[in-house]
């Protein structure tokens, strides 16, 4: 007889909720025709955070992934006239990036997929259990965090 392992299957529930949610923001991303994968619309909602045009490095740290990844990421948004490289007015060295008025254009058009993703993945659940869902969602993110405390 198999002893029941609640966690694993927690952890199974978690993991597919998360391929679902990726393949329909994917879904309403293609739907609205943008020319902007997943990792790109994340990289534009985590640009549009910073007062003024970071660094390579600041966007690769703030994603949690190595630099090259966001060159790549870069490249593409680049050539599809969404963001611009630009020169660092105090170190010619250095390379900024910042959003360009298309750029802006494309988050606002992000923000409509990603809600009307967001309606079709809650749609089963109540106000109720949304709200429920809300807290226990803020708790499992915030969780680590309040560890380190």
């Amino acid at each position: 007889m198999t002893i029941p392992d609640p966690e694993g299957l927690l952890a199974e529930q978690l993991l597919r909720l998360t391929r679902r949610v990726h393949r329909i923001q994917k879904r309403h991303l293609e739907q609205r025709d943008l020319g902007v994968t997943p990792a790109q619309s994340r990289l534009l909602r985590t640009l549009a955070h910073y007062g003024s045009p970071p660094r390579m490095t600041d966007l690769a740290e703030r994603l949690e992934v190595v630099p090259r990844a966001v060159t790549t990421l870069v490249d593409g948004l680049e050539a599809g006239g969404k963001v611009r490289r630009v020169p660092d007015p105090a170190n010619r060295r250095v390379t900024r990036i910042e959003l360009t008025d298309e750029g802006r254009a494309t988050l606002g058009e992000l923000r409509g997929a990603r809600r009307s993703a967001a309606e079709e993945i809650l749609a089963p659940l109540t106000e109720k259990e949304r709200q429920v869902l809300g807290v226990l969602l803020d708790t499992l993110v915030d969780g680590d965090a309040a560890q380190r405390c």
